[in-house]
């Protein structure tokens, strides 16, 4: 299962961990210099939640990230569905 938000759309994002060395110019040393430079992800704050749809008397299961059900919670269940079904996305 992809780590992707079904609402949202939020997806892992990429980019670079560094390793420092040194003494930093303000504690009167000659300064931070990078090490070793290794690539990380950034990955989304996913929760699989199941939601109550009053209008299809079900619940309906969904990988949301938090910002997601933030959105939800603003708008209605009800109206996040349609969008999502009128952009081709099965919920």
């Amino acid at each position: 299962m992809p780590k992707v938000c079904s609402v949202t759309g939020k997806k892992p994002s990429f980019g670079r961990s560094y390793s420092l060395r040194g003494i930093a110019k303000k504690k009167k040393g000659i300064g931070l210099k990078v090490t070793g430079i290794t690539n990380r992800r950034f990955l989304p704050n996913l929760k699989t939640k199941r939601v109550w749809v009053a209008e299809e008397n079900r619940y309906v299961t969904l990988r949301l990230s938090v910002s997601a059900l933030r959105t939800i919670d603003k708008r209605g269940v009800s109206s996040v569905l349609r969008k999502m079904r009128k952009q081709g996305k099965k919920p």
